[in-house]
């Protein structure tokens, strides 16, 4: 080799180093942005302290990508961070807000079943549609500009902008790829692939780049150093990545942790920082989804059945022994048969009032039905025959159908029309259901179940029967019930969920 060949391969070598250098000096001035951002918003959001100090900083794994999450981590393209400050700082922190948002909201912890396309959508929009609410100046850029005219019609349409509401509405509409991307453009800020990525793909998490908290040691402006853990997690001994063991937790693990710290926004927006929560509207409506109680509509319609004889081996009863005895005496002759009737709880006799008002829409009422009759049709909780009333009202009674059997209930799903469309009142179905009780068309009835918005006069006194009123969790603000009623409330994907 000679010494010009030598002195080609130090500068080669030199070069790589310069390369080196600057990628690591990029590193660092994006992860400078990012926790100035972090700071910006814990100042000015003092309820988001537990939430901005879950992250862990990871540079993105994809080379072309902008930023992500997992639940678990922040993953960040450096050069994305540096052109977006450069370009207009409070997108970068808008940015961080976006997907810090996403957590706080569950978005990311979905079942197989959701379509991506639409779910990124309604995700977007119901974020920035929060952000928008808040008036900080600190996260107003370029993009909420062009989201205006969208979030007007939005508003007329929808009215309540959560991520569910929408991602059904946008199903409903049935939009075309192209139709998507150019409603998107204007809310995307982040790259949700993690959201949908197998559970060995997201593994991926624990060999992109380091954390922040290896990097970072500096005090910041909250008094906390660059390790981006909280008080709370101190106290709990744990990183905000991991556990004290060293253990990467699971997706429920995380999923939980997001639950607590939404629920612990909420309290805080409700009380100590209630200024916010005034101006934050979009922002409450989705913490009380995320923290609404759960119902299990399956469990609720047990508590409407009553005993009696279903055809069924039974078990309890049956004694194997004389059965087997028998057998080897009379050799095929048993001296005992199994019973083929079983004494069980399932539903045999119910009124189900469906209000048919105005503001309650056709395929509500009919999802619900359905829903209804997907439960009951089970082999457990159906009856060979029953005495089902099904009772389309408004301010009065527009039709009463009766169900004896499975069959019937399958031709009256297939042939069932909306009808009235009027106002609501639930006085005239207490008093069509009493007198159908007086007339013995009902010996046992267990109850009623009302399906309704809520908005109605109720009757004075207290039936002789269970009385139930089933509510669509809309404005999350459905009027309370009377003492003796019992009150359900679904959300719209409990209402869809298995129909």
């Amino acid at each position: 080799m000679n010494c010009d060949d030598e002195k080609g391969g130090a500068g080669m070598t030199e070069n790589q180093m310069t390369e080196t250098e600057l990628a690591k000096q990029i590193e660092m001035l994006a992860q400078d942005i990012l926790l100035y951002s972090r700071n910006s918003l814990l100042v000015n959001l003092r309820f988001l302290d537990a939430a901005l100090y879950r992250f862990g900083l990871n540079q993105q794994p994809k080379t072309d990508g902008t930023i992500a999450t997992d639940g678990n981590h922040f993953y960040y393209n450096p050069k994305h961070i540096l052109a977006e400050y450069k370009e207009e700082k409070e997108s970068v922190i808008r940015d961080y807000l976006h997907m810090l948002l996403h957590c706080v909201f569950i978005h990311p912890f979905i079942g197989p079943d959701i379509n991506p396309k639409y779910w990124d959508l309604a995700c977007d929009i119901a974020i920035e549609n929060s952000i928008n609410d808040l008036g900080l100046d600190d996260v107003r850029n370029q993009r909420q500009s062009r989201q205006t005219e969208l979030l007007e019609k939005l508003r007329k349409e929808v009215k309540t902008l959560t991520a569910e509401k929408l991602y059904r509405y946008f199903l409903d509409q049935e939009l075309s790829d192209v139709e998507l991307a150019g409603m998107r453009a204007a809310f995307k800020a982040d790259d949700h692939y993690l959201w949908y990525a197998a559970p060995e793909q997201k593994k991926i998490r624990d060999s992109g780049g380091k954390d922040d908290k290896d990097t970072h040691s500096q005090e910041d402006s909250s008094g906390q150093n660059g390790e981006g853990n909280s008080k709370a997690e101190t106290e709990k001994g744990e990183t905000n990545a991991e556990t004290s063991k060293g253990e990467k937790p699971s997706a429920e693990e995380v999923k939980e942790e997001w639950k607590e710290i939404s629920d612990r926004m909420q309290v805080d927006l409700e009380t100590a920082s209630r200024e916010w929560g005034k101006k934050a509207s979009g922002m409450m409506q989705e913490l009380k989804y995320v923290n609404r109680e759960e119902y299990d509509y399956s469990s609720f319609l047990r508590r409407f059945m009553s005993m009696g004889e279903a055809m069924q081996i039974n078990d309890e009863e049956f004694d194997a022994i004389f059965y087997t005895y028998g057998l080897q005496l009379y050799r095929k002759m048993p001296l005992i048969e199994p019973l083929e009737y079983k004494e069980t709880k399932r539903i045999k006799e119910l009124a189900l009032a469906i209000d048919t008002s105005g503001s309650c829409a056709g395929d509500v009422v009919q999802t619900f039905v359905q829903k209804t009759y997907n439960i009951l049709k089970q082999n457990e909780n159906f009856f060979t025959k029953i005495n089902l009333h099904i009772i389309q009202c408004d301010a009065e009674i527009q039709e009463d159908v009766k169900i004896c059997s499975q069959e019937e209930f399958d031709k009256y799903l297939e042939s069932m029309k909306i009808k009235g469309l009027g106002g609501t009142d639930f006085r005239p179905v207490f008093r069509y259901v009493d007198q159908l009780v007086e007339n013995k068309e009902f010996t046992n009835l267990k109850g009623l179940i009302y399906f309704t918005d809520g908005y109605g006069e109720f009757p004075e006194r207290m039936p002789d029967y269970d009385a139930a009123f089933v509510f669509l969790d809309d404005e999350y603000s459905n009027p309370e019930v009377p003492s003796w009623a019992i009150r359900l409330v679904l959300s719209e994907q409990d209402l869809y969920e298995d129909v």
